[in-house]
């Protein structure tokens, strides 16, 4: 049984994951699809928009055949640790033999090739990202300008450099590319083009819209049906059915007023959060009480040097008591289990090989023990549930794997 990996968020599933989906079965020839998917709160520094059991039943519907969750110390990461949490999980099980994400690139070789300087550091790209680090310039802008350095001409033309490392899927896909060399995997990867509107994209105006596109009309319309034409029936319906019932889709304001009272309860501290540092804290701090709306605080604490998402994820962190345990060094770790939350027909059989072959624990319920990160997943759900309130805080315990056969 040949076994294809995908990363993952669904939120909400749409055509372009149904196409990616298709397209993985395609190109990597494979008989069943695991996808790695984020819990309750995803990378961009959010909470999701439906629960992680039915984004798991979405994706089941859609041609998925085993659904593990990312833990949270991964899924509102950055790409790196993303990519990291994910990848090590798929390396772990023992039966996935390809890896298909989607690029703005669509080109594996020019991915790879980056991927192998960034893991290899040849002394003349080390030598100008020093040079670049010791002016102040930041991390992810030094490497940038120390790759251009070091490729030839021939290669930063082919490559269209500039738009190359500004497309977020194509940094995702170095990522993921980097952790399976390091992993020293032998998964291989593949890339299909990205098709419709850029992830970032607000236009709902072809078949392949974004997520952030959905997003933003069901938390802003009344009536939903203009939706209908950008997802698959059957998450739709379900779509329809949450609508119906008065359902928000809109969570984000409601953590705000939680910030507001840990700050001034003195409860928890922002500079523990590890990409809070560099006197982002305090620029957070400062801006907490005033700010009306999440987005409104966001904004007034972004600059050139600190992007929106990075901003997003340390607050949602700090919602989530990130500054109470040691989230550094676990999101350094290997993912150390697998969590399901719903296969198939197909999917119980991969379940039965993974049994034999993970160097992971399987968890298809929740063990008497549980390792810190799981821990911190059930936490997350509890927490989800004082913004969302169709979820019970106790479901992590209560829900069983989706099923459907």
């Amino acid at each position: 049984m040949k076994i294809a990996g995908i990363v993952v968020e669904y939120n909400p599933l749409h055509n372009g994951h149904v196409l990616h989906i298709k397209k993985t079965k395609e190109v990597t020839k494979c008989d069943g699809v695991i996808a790695v998917m984020s819990g309750h709160f995803v990378q961009r520094g959010t909470p999701s928009i439906l629960d992680k059991w039915t984004r798991a039943k979405m994706a089941l519907l859609s041609g998925v055949d085993l659904v593990i969750e990312l833990p949270l110390v991964y899924s509102i990461s950055s790409a790196e640790f993303f990519a990291w949490g994910s990848m090590s999980l798929l390396n772990s099980l023992g039966i996935v033999d390809s890896l298909c994400f989607g690029s703005e690139s669509g080109n594996i070789l020019d991915i790879m090739k980056i991927s192998n300087i960034l893991v290899n550091e040849p002394l003349e790209f080390k030598a100008s990202l020093k040079k670049h680090l010791d002016k102040g310039t930041p991390f992810p802008l030094a490497r940038n300008l120390a790759l251009y350095e070091y490729l030839g001409n021939n290669e930063k033309n082919c490559l269209s450099f500039n738009n190359f490392f500004t497309s977020s899927n194509n940094i995702l896909g170095i990522e993921y590319c980097k952790n399976l060399l390091k992993l020293n995997s032998s998964i291989e990867p593949f890339t299909i083009s990205r098709q419709g509107n850029s992830y970032n994209s607000l236009d709902l105006d072809s078949k392949f819209s974004s997520a952030t596109a959905i997003r933003n009309y069901l938390q802003s319309n009344t009536d939903i049906n203009h939706i209908k034409y950008f997802t698959p029936d059957s998450v739709w319906n379900i779509l329809e059915s949450l609508k119906k019932s008065s359902y928000l889709f809109d969570f984000e304001d409601k953590v705000l007023n939680y910030i507001k009272y840990k700050y001034i309860s003195g409860i928890g501290d922002t500079e523990k959060i590890p990409e809070a540092s560099e006197g982002l804290s305090n620029r957070i701090n400062s801006f907490i009480i005033s700010s009306n709306n999440m987005k409104e605080l966001i904004l007034n604490i972004k600059t050139k040097r600190y992007t929106y998402s990075r901003i997003s994820r340390i607050l949602y962190q700090y919602f989530l008591n990130f500054d109470t345990f040691n989230y550094d060094a676990l999101r350094r770790n290997p993912c150390p289990y697998a969590r399901i939350l719903g296969f198939n027909s197909i999917g119980r059989e991969m379940l039965k090989q993974m049994k034999k072959s993970s160097s992971i624990p399987i968890y298809t319920k929740l063990p008497k023990h549980l390792p810190e990160i799981l821990e911190i997943d059930v936490k997350a759900t509890k927490s989800y549930s004082l913004i969302n309130n169709f979820v019970d805080p106790f479901a992590d315990y209560k829900t069983k794997p989706i099923i459907l056969e």
